[in-house]
């Protein structure tokens, strides 16, 4: 009896020692299946991987060959739902995913709405397949500026979101934006509002210390080389510090120059 025990525990201990190795990945379902490189075993006896589970539920799948696929779609998840996939695996020898970005969220977003009310951007989406940041672009200096960023809730359903902005005087042009791995951005369509505010203005033209701008603003200021120098919002800026030379800058819905004496 004695021995016996021994040898379990023997065996238990070999046991715990062969199955030390864990890969967890997660993020979304996006309806495609992962594909995992499985060598032998240190051992040279079977297969390195012996369990993959999906949110903790254990697979069926087929794990006994040099290589697998994962069918997450037999889950019936809905896409952009959150997943954990756990791969455990034997020590001394480590499978590879070879299509881990199959779970990175996708910009798939649709805008079911989208309008400007005083001094904020609303706007309502479908179809997302995972959290991604909404990032909102103003057209300001014959570019798109970013003016903001709200993080996405990722759901199927109908999503409702709002971010305040800063209307700069006449038309105003707003666009929504996203950016998944693929580094391909996904836009809503552009949105037009007319501002009532009087035209900014800034001064002296020619500055020893301090730029004067007739209301707040956003401002940035550039160098004669494209080196941007200062950006913010108020009615003043601080030039004290600067070199003496021309400096190029774009305030309100304006750009214009200034020298620093």
């Amino acid at each position: 009896m004695k021995r016996i025990s021994i040898l379990f525990f023997a065996m238990l201990l070999a046991l715990a020692s062969a199955t030390a190795g864990e890969i967890e990945l997660r993020g979304t379902f996006q309806g495609e299946n992962l594909y995992v490189k499985n060598p032998f075993a240190a051992s040279g006896v079977g297969f390195c991987v012996y369990e993959v589970t999906v949110n903790g539920q254990t697979t069926t799948d087929e794990i006994n060959s040099s290589a697998f696929e994962v069918d997450l779609n037999v889950f019936q998840f809905t896409v952009g739902q959150p997943l954990v996939v756990s791969i455990k695996h034997k020590e001394g020898c480590t499978p590879k995913v070879l299509n881990p970005e199959v779970l990175n969220a996708r910009a798939t977003f649709e805008i079911a709405a989208l309008a400007v009310n005083k001094d904020q951007i609303q706007w309502t989406t479908a179809k997302e397949s995972g959290s991604l940041p909404f990032i909102v672009e103003q057209y300001r200096w014959n570019k798109w500026v970013k003016v903001g960023e709200v993080e996405g809730n990722g759901t199927n359903k109908a999503n409702k979101y709002s971010l305040t902005i800063r209307k700069h005087s006449g038309e105003n042009k707003f666009r929504i934006k996203q950016v998944d791995y693929r580094n391909k951005p996904r836009y809503s369509d552009e949105i037009k509002s007319i501002s009532t505010k009087a035209d900014v203005n800034f001064s002296p033209s020619r500055v020893d210390d301090r730029i004067t701008f007739s209301a707040p603003t956003l401002y940035e200021i550039y160098d004669e080389y494209g080196g941007i120098v200062f950006k913010g919002y108020g009615e003043e800026v601080n030039v004290t510090g600067i070199e003496k030379g021309r400096y190029y800058i774009n305030y309100d819905n304006k750009m214009d120059r200034f020298t620093k004496k």
